[in-house]
């Protein structure tokens, strides 16, 4: 595989597209390498609390905030529980009132769609590949960025220095890290940061634990952040089992078997990347650090040739910088891995197609058409 970009790149993301996801890419009885959650469910031992918990009164947050932020290293003044990540972003484009938003691209949707929903312009700052952020190309202006560390779908993780260098005075910065669990000892994640001014961090259970019914989230940010985001919150806006869920995860037992999971999972990430490596006419982001892997084919229809050999993947042209034939694949066992290596090399074989190479110019036009809230 050449290590320079050869990747396409679109120039039209509509809110309907912001709107999509990986569960969307299902298809019965296929193999899932679309949905980017824990492959094996939810641990016996979690689903046991949580079926335990008492349905009968009201939830009582306080238990729960108080093992976040022992989890952390944060005071509890410092913790908002949400219904999952989404309901985070909702609160914050509902809360906040920026003048130069900004989300930089690839990265999971909803920040956007939530940002434009409320009324919000927003600005894209399209990362070129591999996708390594550069706190430069983030307008002097924006006062409200999100970047998602390891990031969907690329799955790069950006370094936390990179990330702290986003900051500055009168800009919030909003790092979403549903993955960073996915690297053993999170090496990266400013959760445990709480000092640092401006950052916002996003955590989910959705993932590492299997949890996607649930909803069950939180923000880790400065007191006065949380307080503002709480008022654009409902009465008890949390469940009682997802409460439940909150102080098992945030346990020192849970924390060890997250960090297993975690090992187990770079040995199996390991092993799909060694397998498409030898898939020929594909470009796999490099590095990958989460719970999947990102690459380009070069072919438009991919999706649907895949299906024909048994494998549903996440499509990536509905994340803005990207086009048709990019693809988000789940890690899973190496099996499972070697399977879909081989319906990929069949798909590749058939098409006897290669990616073209972005020219500079086309990169620099779609930067420009998606920077438009900041020129004038």
């Amino acid at each position: 595989m050449s290590a320079r970009a050869t990747a396409d790149v679109s120039t039209d993301v509509t809110l309907a597209d912001l709107a999509h996801h990986g569960d969307a890419d299902l298809v019965p009885g296929l193999t899932d390498l679309a949905v980017n959650v824990r492959s094996s469910g939810t641990p016996r031992w979690l689903a046991a609390l949580i079926r335990d918990t008492d349905l009968a009164a009201y939830p009582d947050q306080r238990a729960a905030v108080e093992a976040i932020a022992a989890r952390h290293g944060r005071a509890r003044n410092q913790v908002l529980l949400t219904a999952g990540a989404a309901e985070a972003f909702v609160l914050l484009a509902r809360a906040l009132r920026p003048r130069h938003a900004v989300v930089v691209h690839p990265q999971f949707t909803e920040p956007e769609a939530a940002l434009l929903a409320a009324g919000h312009e927003v600005g894209r700052v399209i990362l070129p590949f591999p996708f390594v952020l550069d706190p430069d190309r983030v307008p002097a202006g924006a006062d409200l960025v999100f970047v998602g560390n390891p990031t969907n779908p690329t799955s790069v993780a950006h370094p936390r220095e990179t990330i702290a260098a986003l900051t500055r005075p009168g800009r919030i910065v909003v790092v979403d890290e549903a993955f960073a669990d996915c690297l053993p000892g999170e090496p990266e994640s400013l959760a445990r940061e709480p000092d640092f001014a401006g950052i916002v961090v996003i955590r989910s259970l959705t993932k590492t634990w299997g949890l996607a019914g649930l909803r069950a989230g939180y923000v880790l940010a400065a007191p006065n952040v949380i307080a503002q985001l709480a008022t654009a919150q409902p009465p008890w806006p949390v469940s009682a089992p997802a409460l439940t869920a909150c102080i098992a995860t945030a346990s020192a037992s849970a924390l060890r078997e997250a960090d297993a999971w975690a090992r187990e999972l770079a040995s199996e990430r390991g092993h799909l990347v060694t397998r498409l490596a030898e898939v020929d006419s594909i470009q796999v982001v490099p590095d990958p650090a989460a719970s999947f892997v990102l690459l380009h084919t070069g072919i438009a229809d991919v999706r649907t040739r895949l299906h024909a050999r048994g494998f549903a993947v996440r499509r990536g042209e509905t994340f803005p910088g990207l086009a048709p034939g990019w693809i988000r694949v789940a890690v899973r066992d190496a099996a499972t891995s070697d399977r879909f290596a081989l319906a990929l090399r069949e798909v590749t074989a058939s098409c006897r197609l290669r990616p073209r190479a972005i020219r500079l110019s086309d990169s620099v036009g779609h930067q420009a058409a998606l920077a438009k809230p900041y020129t004038g």
